[in-house]
């Protein structure tokens, strides 16, 4: 552990421990005197979780990304950001059973095709913590019809 992790939650303790102290006043917990001391047990406990839950709420933060209702228009225009559209794609099924050319009518030609039976459409980078490769939209084929559709990280 290096020597931020104890500032930092040295930091965190200050206002708690106030805040600790303002609540036992309110609650009329002790007198004066005791109540500093009392105010130091939460606050010994509630500094680290506080800090615990500020890194989880970061991320959070930094791996949220909204879901968006599947736009032809919008595919085909913003391919870096298509990732928000495939959540839609994949739960509603609407590719289930469409042929290839289907497909191409509806998500366009600027897919890799990697078998007759798999083609990938790039989805953008996600937005995650380590996220450093784009996703992938794979949709796959059985006897003309499209049987699956999954997205991984390249």
């Amino acid at each position: 552990m290096s020597i931020e992790v104890p500032f930092i939650i040295l930091i965190l303790a200050i206002p708690t421990y106030f805040l600790c102290k303002w609540i036992l006043k309110k609650l009329n917990v002790g007198n004066e005197k005791n109540r500093k001391f009392v105010a130091l047990i939460p606050t010994i406990f509630l500094s680290p979780i506080i800090y615990v839950g500020l890194i989880y709420l970061w991320i959070f933060s930094i791996s949220y990304y909204p879901s968006n209702d599947f736009d032809a228009q919008e595919w085909k225009t913003n391919i870096a950001e298509r990732y928000k559209m495939s959540e839609d794609i994949i739960e509603s099924e609407m590719l289930i059973g469409k042929t290839k050319q289907e497909i191409t009518e509806l998500l366009g030609q600027d897919f890799y095709s990697y078998s007759e039976n798999h083609i990938a459409y790039e989805l953008g980078f996600v937005p995650g913590l380590f996220n450093i490769d784009p996703d992938v939209l794979d949709i796959y084929f059985e006897n003309g019809k499209v049987t699956k559709v999954e997205q991984h990280e390249t």
